[in-house]
């Protein structure tokens, strides 16, 4: 599922540095680990019994498990992803953060962009 998910990225993988994941047996894999030799992309691994190792990135997670996964069961990929598809556009666009000022991700993006340009 996750070279699945590497394989969809639209963008140019090159330009990709880092894949943060924790210690999990998903990760440990050589399908992935060939996409991300392909790319040169690092991988970037909390330490050992360390949450705090990439704080945004352990937080998000967390925000998954409990917001998407948590007693959930999907009976086949094509539902899963539908689901998962939905979930990552309601996060993006609807659901408001505290730590963006209380905007959504694309809301913040965009008020960022502005600034800068």
């Amino acid at each position: 599922m996750v070279y699945r998910a590497i394989s969809t990225i639209k963008g140019n993988l090159n330009r990709i540095c880092l894949f943060h994941t924790d210690r999990g047996n998903e990760f440990k894999n050589k399908l992935i680990d060939d996409a991300l030799d392909t790319f040169n992309i690092k991988r970037s691994l909390s330490m050992k019994g360390c949450p705090y190792d990439n704080a945004v990135a352990e937080a998000m997670f967390k925000i998954f498990k409990t917001e998407f996964v948590n007693g959930r069961h999907f009976d086949n990929l094509e539902e899963l992803t539908n689901e998962l598809d939905n979930y990552v556009y309601w996060y993006n666009h609807v659901r408001i953060h505290s730590t963006l000022d209380y905007m959504t991700p694309i809301q913040y993006k965009l008020a960022y962009l502005k600034k800068v340009v």
